[in-house]
């Protein structure tokens, strides 16, 4: 992992690579990296000037856990988060946000990577990142709510409820859900 010059900087910025084999090729061996013909690089930040609020919402309006959400709603959410952004260059290409006291629980949520840099790795990279961060050490509970990704949460430690009798939820619709009368 790579930090800024100030170690109490909450921003967390990692670089890595992922081969790219053209298409109908096996990727290459480690020992012949010379002949790599493409590789993409990516960064996972958690710089707040980095996020792209059209980017996210985009996808967070058209994803299952919170269609049509509006704009502000989500930039309401970002600015109250720890936010990890996946970036492509310039491009974001991943979010993810935790909602946490810092100090013992944490919430993991909107979690994505769009489909065209899906079957990378980014999202294991990603949750590997968010575990690393600083602020999120020593923390007695981290939750998550996810419909079809348990497979990749199970790899890092994330299991169903020990003793789900012992929690409770309140849900309220969102108002942009709401019809109008």
């Amino acid at each position: 992992m790579r930090y800024p010059a100030n170690r109490f900087c909450a921003r967390t910025h990692i670089h890595f690579d992922i081969d790219q084999a053209p298409a109908g090729q096996a990727r290459t061996a480690l020992s012949a990296a010379v002949r790599i013909s493409r590789v993409k690089t990516y960064d996972i930040s958690t710089d707040p000037a980095r996020l792209q609020l059209p980017a996210i919402h985009a996808y967070l309006t058209r994803s299952y856990w919170s269609p049509g959400i509006p704009q502000d709603v989500v930039a309401r959410a970002i600015a109250n988060s720890l936010c990890f952004g996946v970036y492509l260059g310039e491009e974001q290409v991943g979010f993810a946000r935790v909602v946490t006291d810092k100090a013992s629980f944490a919430y993991l949520a909107d979690v994505y990577v769009l489909e065209a840099h899906r079957g990378q790795g980014l999202s294991k990279r990603l949750v590997e990142t968010i575990q690393a961060h600083p602020d999120l050490q020593g923390l007695r509970r981290f939750l998550l709510a996810t419909r079809d990704a348990h497979g990749l949460y199970a790899q890092f430690g994330f299991m169903p409820l020990a003793r789900p009798q012992t929690m409770m939820e309140m849900r309220t619709p969102p108002a942009w859900l709401i019809p109008e009368s």
